[in-house]
C-alpha cells in the first residue's frame, strides 16, 4: 500500500509569532521565581529576552515566546499552581497607563470593562469578555490559541484570575470576594490555595473559565475616581491601541509573506519593495515594533519546523528542505537553540500533546 499524499505545507503562519505583547507576566514570573531561588534570566535568553531587553518598556514578546518560557518555569519550579501565586503578586502599576486608568474609573464594573476594552494593551495572554447572567455580573477567560500545551493553559486562567481578584482587592478593598470561580479544567489534586486565594466556592469541569461577581461588589466605587483624569487618559490610550493594531497588522503581513516563501526567505530588500516603503523606513517600523525582520522570519521558520514535526511520515532531512535549511545539522542547532532539545526529542514532545488534545 503507498502512503497517502502529504499535505501541502501550511501557506500561512498564525499570529502567536507576532512580538505585539508587553512582557507584565513574564516580569512578575522572573520575581515569583527569584523568590524561590529560581533564575530565569538563561530561560528568558533562550527566546531572545536578555535582562536588558526585559527592561525595557518598549519590549514586546510573541504569544509562542510567552508560552515557551511559561511551560520551562514550571517544569522548573516543579509548581503546578504556580500561576497563582505569579497573579496574586502583581499590582495594578504593572499595567502602566491601563492601570493608572482603572484606578480613576467610576466602579469596579466599569473599571473591568475598561480594562477589557484595552486588554491587547496590558500584557493579557487570554481574552477577556464580560456578560450579566442571573442578576451577576461575569468576566470570562478564553486562549487565543485552544492548541496550548496544558501546563501553558492552566498557568494563563490561574494567572488571570488570581490577578483580577487581587488587584479588585487593592482597588475596593480586601474583603472583596467573587461569588464563585469557574475552571473548565479538572480538579487539581490539592486545592487548599484556590480557597485561600480566592475566598469563595471554586469549581471544576465547569463549562467555560468564569469569576461571578455580586452586583453589590460590581458597584463599589473606586477610590481613586476622577472623571477629567479617566477620560484623558483613555485618550492617550486610545492612541495606543491604534498604534498596536498597525504594528501588528505589519508584523502579520509580514509574517504571511516569509511563509508563503519557504523554504527561500526573502531578503529584507526585497521586502521593503514588496510593501513599497524604503529600508530604513521598514527598519524604523520593525524597530517601534521591539523586533527586527531576522527576528520575525525565525519565528515563522520556527513554527514551520514544529508544525513539520507533526508529521511522522517526513524525515527531519525533508523537514530541513522545507524549512529553509541548508541541511540536518543546521536544523538540529536551530531547535536546540530554540528549546534545548534535540527535533526527535521534540518530535516526541509534541506529538504526545497533540494525542493528549485529542
Amino acid at each position: 500500500m503507498f502512503p497517502a499524499p502529504a499535505p501541502a505545507d501550511p501557506p500561512g503562519t498564525s499570529r502567536s509569532t507576532s512580538a505585539t505583547i508587553q512582557p507584565n507576566i513574564l516580569r512578575y514570573l522572573v520575581v515569583v521565581a527569584d523568590a524561590r531561588g529560581i533564575d530565569l534570566r538563561p530561560l528568558l535568553s533562550e527566546v531572545g529576552l536578555d535582562e536588558t531587553l526585559m527592561r525595557s518598556a518598549a519590549l514586546r514578546v510573541s504569544y509562542r515566546q510567552g508560552s515557551a518560557v511559561i511551560r520551562r518555569a514550571v517544569e522548573l519550579t516543579g509548581d503546578e499552581r504556580l500561576g497563582l501565586r505569579v497573579g496574586a503578586a502583581q499590582h495594578l502599576t504593572a499595567w502602566g497607563l491601563l492601570g493608572f486608568a482603572l484606578l480613576a474609573d467610576d466602579t469596579l464594573r466599569h473599571a473591568i470593562e475598561t480594562g477589557v476594552k484595552y486588554q491587547n494593551l496590558s500584557g493579557a495572554m487570554t481574552v477577556w469578555s464580560t456578560l450579566d447572567e442571573d442578576g451577576a455580573f461575569v468576566l470570562r477567560a478564553d486562549l487565543p490559541d485552544p492548541a496550548v500545551d496544558p501546563s501553558v493553559a492552566t498557568f494563563l486562567i490561574e494567572e488571570g484570575f488570581a490577578s483580577v481578584v487581587t488587584l479588585s482587592r487593592l482597588a475596593v478593598g480586601p474583603d472583596f470576594t467573587p461569588r464563585v470561580v469557574e475552571f473548565a479544567s479538572p480538579p487539581p489534586r490539592r486545592r487548599e490555595l484556590y480557597g485561600a486565594l480566592f475566598g469563595c466556592p471554586v469549581r471544576f469541569r465547569a463549562p467555560a473559565d468564569r469569576i461571578v461577581i455580586d452586583p453589590a461588589w460590581a458597584r463599589a466605587r473606586m477610590p481613586g475616581r476622577d472623571p477629567v483624569t479617566y477620560a484623558s487618559t483613555l485618550e492617550t490610550l486610545d492612541a495606543q491601541l491604534a498604534s498596536r493594531t498597525d504594528q501588528q497588522d505589519l508584523l502579520e503581513v509580514l509574517e504571511v509573506s516569509v511563509a508563503q516563501s519557504l523554504p527561500v526567505i526573502p531578503s529584507f530588500g526585497e521586502q521593503a519593495r514588496r510593501h513599497a516603503t524604503s529600508e530604513r523606513t521598514l527598519r524604523r517600523r520593525l524597530a517601534d515594533c521591539g523586533t527586527t525582520y531576522e527576528a520575525l522570519a525565525e519565528g515563522v521558520r520556527r513554527e514551520r519546523v514544529e508544525q513539520l514535526l507533526l508529521r511522522p511520515e517526513l524525515t527531519l532531512r525533508e523537514i530541513a528542505r522545507r524549512a529553509g535549511f541548508s541541511d540536518e545539522r543546521a536544523l538540529r542547532r536551530a531547535v536546540r537553540r530554540w528549546h534545548g532539545t534535540s527535533p526527535v526529542q521534540l518530535r516526541e514532545q509534541l506529538l504526545r500533546a497533540a494525542a493528549h488534545r485529542e
